[in-house]
């Protein structure tokens, strides 16, 4: 393509831009923000090509994606649809699916199909950018009944181009499996690491900073991510509790073999994960940082 216009140019969306920009998948790229500062910044450390903080200025771009948190998205595809022109075609790179494709559906936005790169990090803004962020990883394309078959192509076509392995899901089932693999261990991990005080705090060691690590991403961006998906975390976190619950149960028995097989249960299937994780680069989402 042409002019590749990425909107948000934190560490998904400078991502993005530095992988177009080195795999060819776009001669030139527009980052659309809203700091004028940082955005030739991001120009100079050679992240992008031009700057803008008006979507007038991405008129003449052939391919848009959204990298703005997931409750600015539809706003945001909305603005750029009307400066576009008709044959452009627009994602995103939010983790919540449901609400941003169906509102777009109905408004009726036919150039738009959603997509979730499985990447990211704790760490946030272009500065920690990577142009190898997606190498191997899974990017979810969530077309609807009324998206054009050629768009979805196109899109898949794009996120290959960065290095990623495309799969196809509904919107809702995204949405469902991503409270599970990654909204729910958020939750849990900030849970977790509320309930250590300054008394416990020197005794926390490896197993601690492991298990909570992601309880460092951002609250304002994790808290819009958990809202919008306020229906699936619902389900989710009745599991958790069933789960805890019995765990509960065989400790007050003292059921060391119930135990066992429930932390078995656990051990396999994480077993089952470091396989599926094997080689390079492979493997799900980091938590979600955006600017």
């Amino acid at each position: 393509m042409e002019t590749l216009a990425v909107i948000g140019v934190g560490l998904i969306g400078g991502s993005i831009a530095l992988a177009a920009r080195q795999t060819g998948a776009a001669k030139r790229v527009i980052g659309v923000g809203r700091n004028a500062d940082r955005l030739e910044q991001a120009r100079l450390a050679g992240v992008i090509d031009v700057g803008v903080k008006s979507l007038t200025d991405i008129a003449d771009a052939d391919f848009v994606v959204v990298c703005t948190p997931v409750d600015r998205i539809v706003a945001d595809v909305l603005a750029a649809t009307a400066v576009v022109r008709p044959a452009a075609i627009l994602t995103d790179a939010g983790s919540v699916k449901g609400t941003i494709c169906r509102q777009l559906e109905q408004q009726g936005v036919s150039n738009f199909v959603g997509s979730h790169p499985l990447a990211g990090s704790e760490k946030g803004g272009f500065e920690h950018a990577r142009a190898d962020l997606f190498q191997n990883r899974l990017c979810v394309v969530t077309p609807v009944e009324s998206s054009i078959a050629d768009h979805v192509a196109t899109i898949e076509q794009f996120w290959r181009q960065l290095g990623m392995r495309t799969e196809r899901l509904t919107p809702e089932r995204h949405d469902q499996i991503l409270a599970l693999t990654s909204h729910l261990p958020h939750l849990t991990a900030s849970a977790l690491a509320a309930l250590i005080d300054d008394t416990a705090l020197p005794f926390a060691s490896s197993g601690f900073r492991d298990t909570t690590r992601v309880a460092g991403g951002d609250a304002q961006l994790w808290a819009a991510i958990l809202s919008q998906n306020a229906a699936a975390m619902q389900r989710a976190l009745t599991q958790l509790t069933q789960r805890l619950d019995r765990f509960s149960e065989v400790l007050a028995h003292g059921d060391t073999m119930q135990l066992m097989h429930l932390l078995v249960e656990g051990q396999l299937r994480r077993e089952a994960f470091e396989r599926r994780d094997e080689g390079p680069g492979r493997g799900g989402e980091g938590p979600e940082t955006r600017d």
